[in-house]
């Protein structure tokens, strides 16, 4: 309809625009004028005259008076010409703070803005301000996370140099898998966000408040992503979230699914966060790769992603974002339900997932002692050898 009035409005007078917007807002029925209207620009009341003049008899359509261009009465903005400045300032985000605006603590609604507005002498309307906040470029919008805060100066680099050894592996036919815990998860009759298409009236009964079930607890899925195969692992833990349980997942991912995909690998990158049970300072962390790596003779290679941008991690937007469109309004009643729910995500892509439980313990606080760490046989790379470094097997 935009499209429609935007090229016929330039062949039209006053009275024909009238018109043709008046029979827009008659096909569309119930609320047509304030839809033409948010679509068009204008007024309801010119609308609606549209639609009387088009129940009239076609004699008295033909002689009704048209008004000459240019006529009429004048917009606001033309005889106050400190409106929109005025306006400008107290939807500026600078004024949030400022102790002379009039909303400085204050939802910025329309109609709070008129008020505000009248208060500074001007005649307006919330209608009017919301034409004119439209034909300023301002729109209602949600926040948006893009600030990580303070960056490390060699972010870049270190995802240049990851991207390097990816494709390094790549080229050798090793296997990359990125890894991550995804957010712990009530289990129980609790309120999953989203939607779910269930008959009209009818939606899924769940709890008011999500207090935690003492049975049932909280799981914490654990990931690994497989990049090159486009697969994933899913592990689902009861216990707590440690470097145990991490390595544990990969072990079993490389039990259940790698090395039948990959019989031949002598390598094996990790891509993972600085923080959490993968962290990069996390000495336990580094006693459990090596365990693995004596276990199934692989030389692990693993690379952190630099302070704060976990989101770059490959496992967030290729498995865990998919599994979360996949279990969105359905509530995570059981074990099984979650396996399941995980089980049965598939992209058009082709990502296929394995899920298990994992219902071994976990022990928080385990410290490892210098002389533990020095067993360890790892090599640092020589670019940020903190986050790059390779264990092998003993």
């Amino acid at each position: 309809m935009q499209q429609r009035y935007n090229t016929l409005k330039h062949f039209l007078n006053e009275k024909q625009r009238r018109l043709y917007l008046g029979t827009e807002a008659q096909a569309i029925g119930y609320g047509g004028a304030s839809e033409v209207s948010r679509q068009t620009g204008v007024s309801r009341r010119a609308i609606q005259q549209g639609i009387i003049e088009l129940e009239q008899e076609p004699d008295f359509i033909a002689t009704a008076r048209i008004r000459k261009e240019g006529g009429g009465r004048k917009r606001r903005v033309a005889t106050d010409f400190t409106l929109k400045d005025d306006l400008e300032k107290l939807i500026d985000p600078v004024t949030r703070g400022d102790p002379e605006s009039p909303l400085r603590w204050t939802c910025k609604s329309v109609r709070k803005l008129s008020d505000a507005l009248i208060s500074l002498g001007h005649k307006t309307s919330h209608r009017m301000v919301a034409e004119l906040l439209s034909e300023m470029g301002y729109s209602l919008q949600a926040n948006r996370k893009t600030r990580e805060g303070d960056s490390h100066p060699d972010r870049d680099k270190q995802f240049e140099y990851i991207n390097n050894s990816v494709k390094k592996y790549f080229k050798n036919r090793q296997p990359v898998i990125s890894v991550d815990t995804r957010k712990k998860e009530l289990v129980d009759d609790f309120k999953n966000n989203g939607k779910e298409l269930c008959p009209r009236g009818k939606p899924e009964i769940v709890r008011v408040h999500d207090f935690e079930d003492k049975t049932l607890g909280k799981v914490n899925p654990y990931g690994v992503y497989d990049i090159g195969k486009n697969m994933g692992w899913v592990s689902v833990g009861i216990d707590s979230d440690t470097a145990a349980f991490a390595v544990e997942s990969i072990r079993k991912w490389w039990n259940t699914m790698g090395k039948e995909l990959y019989p031949k690998a002598k390598q094996l990158l990790i891509t993972a966060d600085g923080g959490g049970s993968n962290s990069s300072r996390s000495r336990l962390w580094k006693i459990e790769i090596q365990k693995l790596s004596n276990e199934t003779g692989l030389e692990i290679k693993t690379s952190h992603f630099p302070p704060g941008t976990s989101k770059w991690n490959k496992i967030e937007h290729r498995l865990f974002s998919y599994i979360s469109q996949n279990w969105r309004g359905k509530p995570l009643i059981s074990h099984e339900v979650i396996i399941n729910l995980i089980a049965a995500t598939t992209t058009k892509e082709g990502l296929k997932i394995k899920c298990q439980i994992d219902d071994n313990i976990y022990p928080k606080g385990i410290k490892i002692s210098d002389r533990e760490l020095e067993k360890v046989k790892i090599l640092r790379d020589d670019f940020h050898g903190e986050w790059n470094y390779s264990i092998s097997p003993a």
